[in-house]
């Protein structure tokens, strides 16, 4: 079974790229396909943040040639899981479901470690480099859970 996962969040710069470069680099890419997308078309044909492309390039993840795109309706149809990063992202995404189907495959990427309890990733973006080594690893942890419970290894 082949699954595919999007990862969004706002911009589409900071913390969908990373989350996306994580579970890339964790999973066989013959059996998992990973994207992401921004809720919002601020930054549209754009690559990642400089900070996260810098991050994740300290873990040993390249990120610098993903190009920046908007969510749509036709990402219910693409994939079987979307994550996004926080209880905004996640209304966003929610308002575009056609239905039942479309809104359960939306989930907070954060709640795979505190079983639901609502956690959003912090949006580092108007922060220092700190927030972004913060966001990787609370990331890099959920994305294990992930791949374990799903068992994509």
């Amino acid at each position: 079974m082949h699954t595919k996962i999007l990862m969004v969040c706002l911009g589409n710069i900071c913390r969908s790229p990373l989350a996306e470069g994580i579970l890339r680099s964790k999973v066989d890419k013959s059996k998992v396909t990973v994207d992401s997308a921004a809720t919002s078309n601020w930054h549209i044909g754009k690559t990642p943040d400089p900070r996260s492309i810098s991050i994740a390039k300290e873990f040993g993840v390249d990120i610098s040639t993903l190009i920046v795109r908007q969510f749509t309706v036709q990402d219910f149809e693409d994939f079987d899981i979307i994550f996004v990063m926080d209880e905004s992202n996640y209304k966003d995404v929610i308002s575009l479901a056609r239905d039942d189907k479309d809104t359960k495959k939306v989930n907070k990427i954060l709640d795979s470690l505190q079983d639901g309890n609502n956690l959003d990733v912090p949006d580092p973006y108007y922060g220092e480099k700190d927030g972004f080594l913060e966001v990787y690893k609370k990331l890099e942890e959920a994305i294990e859970v992930i791949i374990r419970e799903l068992k994509l290894a």
